[in-house]
């Protein structure tokens, strides 16, 4: 399930733009679900899932061994994200002068930064509350961010007080630019209920824990799956999905997707034996990191270097991909042979017993 993850995020990452690419595999614009808005929250639901698997075993050590791990991990993590953010790390002017980058104009949130945090909050709440402070947690923390949202804000681009809290914190220097203003989707006050998206990945395989992979424990995490997706329809009424915003109704229903896949994935490979396919995405779940930020790396040097003038990945896809498939199904032929190498590295590690871990 997290080499698939990651599969679709490499692919969504990859898209050209706007007009360039199928809607699927765009964010919505505001409010709103698509196919791209499930890939983050499953990767957090995976996130726990592992949580789930290995805490025991962290627990037994004692917890100032376990905490020392959790912190270490968060911070490794963070840091990852941070440089990836940062790169390219040195500006060039033109005198041919290098220069680094300024610190000052760094963004600090993003996507494995938001990881790095929802991981250690959740090992915390699940190493001392147990499964029980897990659900108190997602009950209490949901309406919580929904009355922040509600009494300091609107919920437009301009006027939300996630945007308001990052500005006040962080500054608007260290905020992601991509939107027209600066306002960052993976910001400081998201990060209270994303922590659920990764609880609902350690409460999903603690059932399968309990119940072993069995038609009980598959029908039990469908159960639960259209119970949250059907409350998160149910507060769209009055607070829409939205994943810039990280609303309560987007992290019910993509935790709910992400339990259903998960289910299906145990009903179709351990209750039916049907395994053919699954090593494909076995090799990059095994080095999720690795692969991520070698596509990252990968995709922003294609972004920032030139060939005959024009971006290289616009060169590449103008000219390998868009006058024989055309603009859409050019963009996803690019993006899917980007991801095939990607998956082929994954396969190098792989057969050489690479494992690169935090």
């Amino acid at each position: 399930m997290r080499g698939m993850t990651l599969a679709l995020m490499i692919v969504v990452n990859m898209s050209i733009g706007e007009t360039q690419s199928y809607a699927p595999l765009l964010h919505a614009a505001w409010h709103g679900f698509t196919l791209t808005d499930a890939v983050f929250p499953c990767f957090l639901f995976c996130v726990g899932a592992a949580l789930a698997l290995v805490l025991d075993k962290r627990a037994a050590q004692g917890t100032p061994a376990l905490l020392a791990k959790v912190a270490r991990r968060t911070a490794l993590l963070f840091l990852c994200g941070f440089l990836l953010y940062w790169f390219p790390f040195f500006t060039v002017d033109a005198a041919g002068h290098w220069a680094l980058r300024p610190l000052a104009e760094a963004r600090i949130p993003g996507v494995l930064q938001r990881i790095a945090v929802c991981y250690g909050l959740a090992a915390l709440i699940v190493h001392f509350g147990g499964l029980r402070a897990a659900w108190v947690y997602g009950a209490l923390a949901l309406p919580l961010y929904a009355g922040l949202l509600s009494a300091f804000g609107d919920l437009t681009l301009h006027g939300n007080a996630a945007l308001r809290f990052d500005r006040w914190l962080l500054g608007e220097a260290h905020l992601y630019k991509g939107e027209g203003i600066p306002f960052d989707p993976e910001g400081v006050l998201g990060t209270l209920p994303a922590v659920v998206n990764v609880l609902a990945g350690t409460l999903a395989v603690a059932t399968l824990r309990r119940l072993g992979p069995t038609p009980a424990a598959v029908w039990r995490l469908l159960g639960a799956a259209a119970v949250a997706i059907v409350a998160g329809l149910v507060w769209n009424e009055s607070m829409p999905i939205n994943k810039k915003l990280w609303t309560p109704a987007y992290v019910l229903v993509s935790s709910g997707t992400a339990t259903a896949v998960l289910a299906g994935l145990v009903a179709l490979i351990d209750v039916h034996g049907r395994r053919s396919f699954a090593w494909a995405f076995e090799v990059l779940g095994r080095n999720t990191l690795f692969i991520y930020l070698l596509a990252e790396f990968g995709m922003a040097t294609l972004w920032i270097t030139k060939v005959q003038g024009q971006d290289t990945m616009m060169w590449l896809y103008e000219q390998g991909f868009r006058p024989w498939a055309g603009d859409k199904p050019g963009s996803l032929l690019f993006a899917l042979a980007f991801t095939a190498l990607c998956w082929a590295v994954a396969v190098f590690m792989d057969r050489r017993g690479w494992v690169v871990k935090l």
